[in-house]
């Protein structure tokens, strides 16, 4: 049998270790009587680049053998890969789609954590892609499929990706060589080395369970029981289906208010329980819908919040990780803040904030200082003390200009509802969902405001008609799909509403 290379292909992103985990591989190989080939080509196709290293390993004996040295290929061929390792899912999926990964040859090893391409980010509605069907085109593509989360692994025995999908590779036997010389090559790479090879061990211990297991139960495994699993006693007279979305949206207001609020969201979802309840199928679909949406809204961005989240020891902790800050390593954060007249006319006490923004001359006044934007060092303590005190602003939120007028719109929302469920169950699901629209802050905030009055002030005229709830749907899928409003108007004219 004539001998071939051993080819593999590495899909990471800028800041991972790619370039480590190629240079693992080829240590590892030439330590091991192979010769081995690396090449690298950058991209800036998502994110903040990806770049493939492609390597080829080939005996050193077949060499001897033959009297000639073998030709080694630079770039990755489809159908050609022995093994792909991806350093995020939609990198394992860029990979299958390019015919990187075939159900023949290729062992795939893939992190399923998701790091959103600007694509994603950008998207009015939900513009995610669906990580599940990844995963499953994924499984259905390799000869040998291991998902896992390898960025949480890394981050929690604080090393690099690198480390945890080489420890995957080492349990595959995808690499004719034992876990004894992979350990070998982290040392002799003499950077990080301890937490290299914690990194290496789970991830080594995680690709050797067995993969009916699935993505799910793997990540349980490495965490633990969720938050989610526990029943809170506030949540007793509502129905069980419900307590997911629930209790994430009491923690979310208590972190982003207080206990008061958080208790006056589950006040607010009374009446569409009770209505769920009896109009409904017993799913309570309506009720975790309209919870989900509410909380979102509820926990609408101010500067206040800003401020509070750019301060928090959390994200000072996040940022000194992912910059791979030593313990006597100094880091410093700068933040550009460019907030509008209206931005702070919103967190002022209301009747003072209609006054800025019906005054011209104090609407000038206020734009001398914020037209251009600020950067402010929030590790410094002069920064750091600007955002203090507008973060604890926030028991004087409840009598703020945008907390009266986003309550009122939520009232609104909120008060035809309960109706809605007695005459068209699926109407009123579809209303809970309509909020989608309202996200973000500044124009694109406008912008879905804009959107979602022209929804529901369509909802009086729609619900006279048979389709009512497929027709509200199709509008709001129409305000998801285009910033400028241009398909919604389009789809209010063709079903008569204008």
């Amino acid at each position: 049998m004539t001998p071939r290379a051993i080819t593999v292909a590495i899909l990471a992103m800028g800041g991972e270790g790619g370039g480590v985990l190629a240079d693992w591989i080829v240590d590892l190989a030439e330590r091991s009587g192979y010769y081995a080939q690396t090449t690298s080509v950058p991209g800036v196709a998502q994110r903040t680049g990806s770049t493939i290293y492609y390597l080829e390993l080939f005996p050193e004996a077949a060499v001897r053998a033959a009297g000639k040295d073998p030709v080694l290929a630079l770039m990755p061929v489809p159908g050609e890969l022995d093994i792909v390792l991806a350093s995020e899912l939609m990198e394992a999926g860029r990979a299958v789609q390019r015919g990187l990964v075939t159900p023949d040859r290729t062992t795939l090893i893939a992190s399923t954590h998701r790091v959103y391409s600007m694509t994603e980010r950008t998207a009015i509605g939900d513009g995610r892609v669906d990580g599940e069907a990844l995963i499953e085109g994924a499984r259905a593509a390799a000869r040998h499929f291991v998902p896992a989360d390898f960025a949480a692994i890394a981050r929690d025995e604080g090393s690099v990706i690198s480390a945890a999908l080489f420890g995957a590779l080492a349990a595959t036997g995808a690499l004719p060589f034992g876990r004894e010389q992979f350990e070998e090559a982290i040392r002799r790479g003499g950077v990080g080395v301890d937490a290299s090879l914690r990194a290496f061990a789970v991830g080594h211990d995680v690709a050797c369970q067995p993969v009916h297991q699935g993505v799910g139960k793997l990540k349980h495994t490495l965490r633990g029981p969720t938050d989610d699993e526990r029943r809170s006693s506030v949540l007793l007279a509502f129905p069980a289906p419900s307590d997911d979305i629930l209790l994430a949206g009491i923690e979310r207001l208590t972190d982003y208010q207080d206990e008061r609020y958080a208790a006056e969201y589950l006040d607010l979802l009374t009446p569409i329980r009770d209505a769920d309840e009896h109009y409904g199928n017993g799913d309570f679909t309506l009720l975790r819908e309209t919870g989900r949406y509410l909380a979102l809204w509820m926990s609408y961005e101010d500067a206040i919040r800003v401020a509070d989240l750019k301060i928090r020891g959390t994200r000072f902790d996040r940022v000194r990780r992912e910059a791979r800050a030593g313990p006597g390593q100094v880091v410093r954060i700068h933040e550009f803040l460019h907030p509008r007249v209206g931005e702070l006319a919103d967190i002022l006490p209301a009747p003072l904030g209609r006054w800025l923004l019906a005054t011209g001359w104090a609407r000038r006044f206020v734009e001398l200082f914020t037209g251009r934007g600020k950067v402010v060092e929030t590790t410094s303590l002069r920064g750091f003390l600007q955002l203090y005190v507008l973060a604890r602003l926030r028991p004087s939120r409840r009598r703020s200009l945008r907390f009266q007028k986003e309550h009122q719109r939520i009232r609104e929302w909120l008060g035809p509802i309960p109706a809605l469920a007695a005459e068209n169950y699926a109407l009123a699901r579809e209303v809970a969902e309509c909020p989608r629209l309202l996200k973000g802050y500044g124009d694109t905030h406008l912008r879905g405001s804009r959107n979602f009055d022209a929804v529901m002030d369509a909802l009086p005229r729609l619900r006279r008609r048979e389709d009512a709830a497929g027709q509200l749907r199709k509008l709001r899928e129409a305000a998801l799909a285009d910033e400028s409003g241009h398909q919604l108007a389009e789809a209010l004219s063709s079903i008569g509403v204008t």
